[in-house]
C-alpha cells in the first residue's frame, strides 16, 4: 500500500510538470532565441520552488546564532533551533554535537534541496526536479519506523526510503565531488573510505566531504564518526561551512550553464 501510495503520487506530479513544461515549450521554443530565453526563465520559475538553498543557509546559521550568538545565545536554544533541521533527538546533544548536527545537514540537505533536483531536471527535465523532490519529501514523511494505534508502519514507509536512495546515489557523489573541488587538497580516498561509515548509502558522501574540507570530525554518537582525525568544529566552522556550500553549487550551476549553452548552440542551424 505504501508503495502504491507513492506510484500514485509521483505520477500525478510528474503528469503535471509535464504538462506544464510541454505547455511553455510550445508556446515559446518555436521563437528561436528570444523564444527559448523566455522558456528558460519562465521553467526556472517552476523549478524555483523546489530548491532550498537560501532557505537551507537561513537555518543553518540561525542554528549558529542560537547556540552561540550574542547576547542570549545558549545550549538550550542551539538544541531547540536544530530541530528544525534534523530528525534525531537533540536533548542530550553537547555544544559540539550540535554543531556537528547541523554541518552535517546542509551538507546532506546540499544534495536533497539542491543539487540533486537540478541533476534530475538535468537528466528529464522539470517532471524529474519535481518527481526527485516529491520522492524526497516522501522519504521524510514516510521513510521512518514508528508506532501508530499499536502496530509498526515500517513498510508503509519502506519503499518511499529506498526509492529515494536509488533517486539520490549519483547526484550525493557529485555534491560531495564539488565540495571537494571547492575546498581543494581533499583525499579522495579517505573520502571514499569514510563516506562508507554511515548507515545511509548517500549521505555520507557529502558530510564526509564537508568533515575534510573542514578540517572537522563530525559524528553521530555511537553510529559512525567521519574525518577521525579531525578536530571539534568551532562557531566560524559553521560559517565556513556555508561559503564551502556555496562555492560548491556556484561551480556546479556555472557547469550547467556552459553544458546548456553548448546544447543551444548545437541546436540551432
Amino acid at each position: 500500500l505504501g508503495a502504491l501510495a507513492w506510484l500514485w503520487g509521483i505520477l500525478l506530479v510528474g503528469a503535471a510538470a509535464y504538462g506544464i513544461e510541454q505547455s511553455v515549450l510550445a508556446w515559446l521554443a518555436p521563437l528561436s532565441w528570444a523564444g527559448l530565453m523566455l522558456a528558460a526563465l519562465l521553467l526556472g520559475l517552476v523549478l524555483k520552488p523546489a530548491l532550498a538553498w537560501a532557505m537551507l543557509r537561513t537555518e543553518t546559521q540561525a542554528v549558529e546564532l542560537a547556540l552561540s550568538g550574542l547576547p542570549d545565545g545558549s545550549l538550550a536554544r542551539g538544541r531547540e533551533r536544530l530541530r528544525f533541521l534534523v530528525s534525531r533527538d537533540v536533548t542530550d546533544l553537547s555544544e559540539v554535537q550540535v554543531r556537528e548536527s547541523v554541518i552535517e545537514s546542509l551538507a546532506e540537505n546540499l544534495n536533497d534541496s539542491v543539487v540533486a533536483p537540478i541533476f534530475w531536471f538535468v537528466v528529464l527535465g522539470l517532471p524529474g526536479a519535481l518527481m526527485y523532490r516529491f520522492a524526497n519529501t516522501a522519504d521524510a514523511m514516510w521513510g521512518y519506523p514508528g508506532m501508530y494505534r499499536e502496530r509498526n508502519w515500517q513498510w508503509a514507509g519502506k519503499w518511499a526510503a529506498r526509492a529515494d536512495d536509488v533517486l539520490s546515489w549519483l547526484p550525493a557523489r557529485i555534491t560531495a565531488l564539488l565540495l571537494a573541488l571547492a575546498a581543494a587538497g581533499v583525499s579522495f580516498a579517505q573520502l571514499y573510505r569514510d563516506a562508507a561509515r554511515t548507515p545511509s548509502p548517500n549521505s555520507g558522501w557529502p558530510m564526509a566531504a564537508m568533515a575534510l574540507a573542514l578540517g572537522c570530525s563530525l559524528s553521530k554518537p555511537q553510529v559512525y564518526v567521519l574525518n577521525a582525525p579531525g578536530r571539534e568544529p568551532q562557531a566560524a566552522d559553521t560559517e565556513r561551512a556555508i561559503r564551502l556550500a556555496g562555492r560548491a553549487l556556484l561551480m556546479g550551476v556555472a557547469g550547467l550553464v556552459m553544458f546548456t549553452l553548448v546544447g543551444m548552440l548545437k541546436g540551432l542551424p
